[in-house]
């Protein structure tokens, strides 16, 4: 029964740890569906894809926490192998191993609905976050809510090609900002990295320009080559987001009434 009762808790326990690295995750920046993935990857030690793994790699805060899941994990799934064999192996009579199957499949049955619970999650979460907040030196910020990554708004990267519509013009020219579309980073091979660049700032072929707007507008965006048709598309482009803005806006002025 106390190898039965130990398992409940050690299990416990595990999913309590990768709730609280996928919160600390979220600080970082990750996405929450990204960042539950990648907890729960590295506390069972399933491996991650190589883009995953460099976002992982490329950012010291989500390595530190990414490394202390995996030592956690090691000895937590080695802790419930344990406990699980010794509820079974331990009792002499039959009625003992049921008693300890039957601890093992109500508790975890109640955490699991536990787990499910969206009261449970909202508690524990705004638990955490305070946790974090207090005692660590996390960034507490979830990226893609300030960026209201939903309603097919994105991050990019986009490579300036040579023949590229925004190859050797400036921001100015582009006036991308009239698209709906933020340049928000420029990175230049062998310089460095240009941060919210201003308008007279010009791109150059093989430069990588991180961008934030609408998925389809950055998808024209990327096609667009140094011909008319880019031109007319830009133009189509501006008229699209100047629509969108007045619709905005005329809802927002029939909430208010």
């Amino acid at each position: 029964m106390i190898a039965a009762i130990s398992l409940f808790l050690i299990v416990t326990l595990s999913a309590l740890i990768t709730k609280i690295a996928s919160i600390a995750l979220v600080h970082t920046g990750l996405s929450a569906e990204s960042a539950k993935f990648q907890a729960r990857s590295a506390y069972t030690g399933a491996g991650l894809s190589t883009k995953e793994t460099e976002l992982i790699m490329n950012h010291p805060v989500r390595r530190k926490i990414v490394y202390n899941l995996m030592l956690i994990g090691n000895a937590g799934i080695v802790t419930v192998m344990s406990s699980l064999i010794l509820t079974f192996v331990l009792p002499e009579t039959t009625a003992s191993r049921l008693y300890g199957l039957l601890i093992i499949v109500v508790g975890l049955t109640g955490l699991w609905f536990a787990i499910r619970s969206k009261w449970v999650d909202r508690g524990l979460s705004k638990m955490i976050s305070s946790m974090l907040r207090r005692y660590t030196d996390l960034q507490v910020q979830d990226f893609e809510a300030v960026l209201h990554l939903k309603n097919d708004y994105k991050i990019s990267e986009a490579n300036v090609d040579s023949d590229g519509w925004m190859c050797n013009r400036t921001l100015q020219e582009l006036n991308l900002r009239e698209e709906g579309i933020t340049i928000l980073g420029v990175y230049r091979k062998g310089d460095n990295y240009y941060g919210s660049p201003s308008g007279p700032f010009k791109l150059q072929a093989d430069d990588v320009v991180t961008i934030y707007g609408k998925a389809d507008g950055i998808k024209s965006l990327y096609q667009r080559k140094k011909d008319f048709y880019a031109h007319l598309e830009h133009e189509r482009a501006v008229a699209r987001e100047e629509e969108r803005r007045q619709a905005e806006i005329a809802m927002a002025e029939t909430e208010e009434e």
